[in-house]
């Protein structure tokens, strides 16, 4: 009896001790740096505060220096969660096999890349022969890899028609690149370009859209594979829930740019590894 007794306690405290391990856990969340930190960290901030109310744990953001950088603190269990683009979210389903994409905005199964100029002579692709080009990063699926791929498609290879090829890093470092006359032309992520001109940050006199791609899937939430199945579905739900007819929720939806947020699977992602070894991206 004593020895029953004994264990049984052994086992309550056990018990205690993984309860309050729990309540002590911290959900790290990240993102690719695709706009300047304080940008990403003001978007994510109301965002955070409504999981840490749903999921009744901390969460916290860790900003990262590079795209490579999300891949890598994903792939190695140093993050629980980040927001990825869709060429980001297949670079960490390659490396680890059981990354798994929980929910997407609703535009993002028909998101756009925008090009942009600031010299009026520029109609068209094709005007920019021998001039000057920016990307965001080369990991960009926006910003890159998915405007590269239509590049191509239609017989333009970045490196031999343009007579210098840059990456900016983000997509508002690249709208400020075109404005500033510092390239030709550029292009960077619709939903980015958008929030751009509503905000006043970009000068529509000086700098327009002269051509925008096919539509094609691109951003998501992302969760590490390891990570406790239930903790991911309350994730998951968490989004789901955020509802534009709430005032608070649509704050949070509309840092986010997004109308609501629907399920995701890896398969819908298929057509941007096709496309990243189609330039060469992925071997």
């Amino acid at each position: 009896m004593l020895k029953r007794t004994l264990t049984l306690a052994a086992g309550l405290a056990l018990s205690v001790s993984a309860l309050t391990a729990h309540a002590a856990e911290t959900l790290r969340v990240s993102a690719i740096p695709d706009e300047a930190p304080t940008e990403l960290l003001r978007k994510f901030k109301p965002l955070g505060a409504y999981l840490e109310q749903q999921l009744g744990m901390k969460v916290e953001f860790v900003p990262v220096a590079d795209y490579p950088a999300v891949v890598e603190a994903l792939a190695t269990d140093r993050l629980d969660m980040a927001w990825l683009g869709g060429f980001t979210f297949v670079q960490v389903h390659l490396k680890t096999g059981n990354a798994i994409p929980l929910v997407q905005r609703e535009q993002d199964a028909e998101f756009t890349s925008t090009f942009i100029t600031a010299d009026p002579n520029v109609k068209s692709l094709a005007d920019l022969k021998g001039k000057t080009f920016a990307f965001g990063s080369v990991s960009s699926t926006s910003g890159s890899l998915m405007p590269r791929y239509f590049m191509l498609q239609d017989g333009i290879k970045p490196e031999t028609f343009f007579s210098r090829v840059a990456y900016s890093g983000a997509h508002d470092a690249t709208a400020a690149w075109v404005q500033a006359g510092k390239v030709d032309a550029g292009v960077l992520n619709a939903s980015v370009w958008d929030k751009l001109v509503n905000t006043g940050k970009v000068d529509t006199g000086k700098v327009k859209v002269f051509a925008t791609t096919p539509t094609y899937f691109d951003y998501n939430w992302t969760v590490r594979g390891t990570l406790n199945p239930a903790l991911a579905e309350k994730i998951k739900q968490a989004f789901l829930t955020l509802d534009p007819a709430n005032p608070e929720h649509k704050a949070i939806l509309d840092l986010q740019a997004a109308s609501r947020f629907i399920d995701t699977k890896p398969e819908n992602y298929k057509g941007i590894e096709e496309a990243a070894r189609a330039a060469d991206l992925l071997k």
